[in-house]
């Protein structure tokens, strides 16, 4: 099923909808500020399982991504961070960003018990911000990539969207193009290293 969304300025129904189908254990595709993305309620194991059987055994290659509204949401799933480090997230936020953290304990009894860092993303974009906040808790999100292998070849349009995964996900949000850019990977724990340069430019 699509649902098409204002792209500035979503319409509550809609969203509350997109919610109680990620609350159902659902998986659905949606816009960030930087890819489509493919996602889930990050606490519902049988919908992580349902992610993860769509990537295939690929999925371990990836970083899973946890998509949260504020800094404060995502500290609930990361070791404390020092005040420096707080200060160069807040610079940097909302944004096209992902920054790996290490994870605390809750993340490894969530998905896999041998995870020990995890993407934390806070995006700007109000589709995704709207869903987050409806929610309550992160979407737990993998970049949607057009094929199978490891380029960053990703679908931008709705309609191309629809047609490749309409009958594998339970709502995909159509809130116009995406954007061919993935985020910028920025690796916290060693010193803000730049893992992936895309468009957005780190401020230290």
């Amino acid at each position: 099923m699509m649902i098409q969304v204002h792209p500035k300025n979503p319409e509550p129904g809609k969203i509350q909808k997109i919610v109680e189908v990620l609350e159902k254990g659902g998986v659905i595709i949606y816009p960030t500020d930087s890819v489509y993305a493919l996602g889930c309620d990050l606490l519902n194991k049988s919908a992580i399982e349902k992610i993860i059987k769509l990537r295939g055994d690929k999925v371990k290659k990836f970083e899973l991504t946890f998509i949260c509204s504020d800094i404060s949401m995502a500290s609930d799933y990361i070791k404390p961070i020092d005040t420096a480090t707080f200060r160069v997230i807040k610079r940097n936020t909302p944004g096209a960003f992902t920054f790996i953290m290490e994870a605390n304990i809750k993340v490894g009894k969530m998905i896999e018990k041998t995870k020990k860092t995890v993407g934390i993303r806070i995006p700007g974009n109000p589709v995704a911000l709207a869903i987050i906040q409806e929610l309550g808790r992160p979407i737990l999100s993998i970049s949607l990539k057009s094929d199978e292998d490891e380029s960053d070849s990703y679908l931008v349009d709705p309609i191309d969207i629809k047609e490749n995964f309409d009958h594998v996900v339970d709502i995909i949000v159509d809130a116009g193009l995406g954007t061919y850019e993935p985020t910028t990977v920025v690796d916290v724990e060693n010193e803000f290293t730049i893992i992936r340069q895309s468009e957005a430019v780190l401020d230290i």
